[in-house]
């Protein structure tokens, strides 16, 4: 058995963050998640720059809502940590910002510090905890230690619910967490899809499933329908690149990135 600091990692198992890790060019993957990411990559090259895309999503997202005022940020599927993170962000624009990661993901845990490291004025906090079951997260001490949920919560859910299929409830859950926010609180979502690169998608949903990972891809009007309820900001529901893009961003297309983004609002 593989142990780090007393966590078991697993290490001989592929792990979805650890992938993604390795798609980012980080370091923090290990043999089992590099053959599955390369079996991935080569039904479709293009994962690398898609990672890279969301990447840049989760950053601009986190910028705006900032901008608009929000100071909480709870980010689930938290994944390896690789600066600038969330909180930075966040707190690069309100230093007063509190963030509190949540993954299930030993190797994450391990890396916890890296995330737990803010200003002074705010605060951050690391939870380990599933997103299938929304009710213990939303319990955990070190959440309701950080977050006010009587007062607006950005909830990132990037690159996370194509994790979670239908069958295991996936719009049920986000909706427990949408029923708990304050008026004024965001949703941001990112998503693979289907639409551009069917086949390539498919095949890559397969090689996840043999590694042991759930996965569905999900069409445009399946992922809008997580916002039901809430008003999207502007643009709306778009590709991944497309969500207000900004100078410097990595270059790539639609059909490259596969995924859909989306910011929406409690009013």
């Amino acid at each position: 058995m593989n142990r780090y600091d007393g966590v078991d990692l697993r290490l001989n198992v592929p792990h979805s963050a650890r992938m993604y890790d390795y798609y980012l060019g980080g370091f923090t993957n290990f043999a089992a998640d590099r053959e599955a990411a390369g079996h991935a990559l080569a039904a479709a090259p293009w994962l690398r720059g898609a990672a890279r895309a969301n990447r840049s999503f989760m950053h601009r997202s986190t910028r705006a809502l900032a901008e608009a005022g929000i100071e909480q940020f709870l980010d689930i599927g938290t994944g390896i940590p690789t600066s600038p993170n969330l909180h930075e962000v966040a707190q690069g624009i309100q230093p007063r910002a509190r963030v509190v990661y949540a993954d299930n993901d030993p190797i994450v845990l391990s890396h916890a510090q890296a995330l737990l490291t803010g200003t002074p004025e705010g605060r951050t906090a690391y939870v380990e905890a599933d997103v299938t079951d929304p009710e213990r997260l939303l319990a955990a001490p070190g959440l309701r230690e950080t977050i006010d949920l009587a007062r607006p919560v950005a909830l990132s859910l990037n690159a996370l619910l194509h994790f979670v299929p239908d069958a295991h409830g996936a719009y049920a859950i986000v909706e427990h967490f949408k029923s708990v926010l304050a008026p004024g609180s965001a949703l941001v979502m990112s998503h693979v899809t289907p639409d551009f690169a069917p086949e390539d998608v498919a095949r890559v949903v397969r090689i996840y499933e043999a590694a042991g990972t759930a996965a569905q891809a999900r069409t445009y009007e399946e992922f809008t329908r997580f916002f039901d309820g809430w008003t999207l900001l502007p643009p709306g529901v778009v590709p991944s690149p497309e969500w207000r893009p900004a100078p410097g961003d990595p270059q790539v297309t639609a059909a490259e990135a596969a995924v859909y983004a989306g910011v929406a609002l409690a009013l």
